[in-house]
């Protein structure tokens, strides 16, 4: 038993299989074609396997030992009760509970792109499942609806929690904490043009200080001029360059990191920041 606790620990998703188990072999198909990358353990290859086998049995697995399917370290069950959720569009559902971000989405509706690009311009890379490519979409679809989407698509679960009406709830949060949220994910991040000289200058000039910054080159990215409006009124004047250092933002970047250069603290500051080590 301290073994199986051992393996299904890290709360993803955890088959016991035997390598030579045709059903097994049927159950680790479909999650790959779920977009799931399972961790397999092999009981007929592991010297442990019979007292694991025998645990899995006492756990419940009466039928037969494995397939045995853990989600986030709880028995699922084996090949009928895997097939049976599928099919009802409710396994989706659990796995959907160990992602950070899930979108169920569909491939035709331009509001369910709208939400996939913004997750994607803020750095995000969440599970899409498109509802009209996959086998059991209309399954999900309808155990959506029960859930209370209506629409069913987009649908954004976050932490394992539904994101209701997530077209406005999703949208329309402050554009000004967007920007402090890019801000925060790397040492440095500079909000730039790509035809801005001056941007040019400031990027060439932490390149050369061996700093690899986070670049949002407005003029290049969907929501560009919600970001360079909400720079603004952050207090942006001229809007590109905005340099962040440690999450801070650097009040008139150009002069004020220059100047920093010059007089010799813009290293230290990047060092107190994580940017630079030596």
């Amino acid at each position: 038993m301290e073994a199986i606790t051992r393996i299904v620990s890290d709360k993803g998703v955890v088959i016991f299989s035997k390598s030579s188990c045709c059903m097994c072999y049927a159950v680790k198909i479909l999650f790959h074609d779920l977009g799931v990358n399972p961790k397999i353990h092999e009981i007929d290859l592991d010297p442990q396997g019979r007292e694991i086998e025998k645990a899995l049995i006492r756990l419940g697995c009466n039928t037969t030992s494995v397939p045995a399917v853990f989600i986030g370290g709880s028995l699922i069950g084996s090949t009928n009760e895997v097939m049976s959720l599928h099919l009802g569009g409710s396994l989706v559902m659990k796995l959907a509970s160990q992602k950070a971000v899930v979108i169920f989405s569909k491939s035709s509706c331009c509001m369910s792109h709208t939400i996939k690009s913004l997750f994607y311009d803020l750095g995000v890379s969440p599970a899409v499942y498109e509802l009209d490519e996959i086998s059991n979409g209309r399954e999900i679809e309808r155990a959506l609806q029960k859930l209370g989407c209506n629409p069913s698509v987009p649908a954004v679960f976050i932490g394992g929690q539904l994101i209701h009406n997530p077209t406005s709830t999703v949208i329309y949060i402050p554009m000004e904490k967007q920007v402090m949220k890019l801000a925060s994910q790397k040492a440095v991040v500079i909000f730039s043009k790509s035809s801005c000289c001056m941007s040019h200058t400031i990027k060439s000039l932490f390149y050369d200080l061996g700093v690899s910054p986070a670049i949002y080159e407005l003029d290049e990215i969907s929501n560009g001029r919600e970001l360079e409006r909400a720079l603004q009124k952050l207090g942006c004047n001229p809007s590109v360059p905005a340099v962040f250092i440690g999450g801070q933002l650097i009040h008139n970047s150009t002069s004020t990191v220059m100047s920093l250069h010059l007089s010799g603290s813009l290293i230290p500051m990047l060092k107190r920041a994580g940017a630079i080590w030596l």
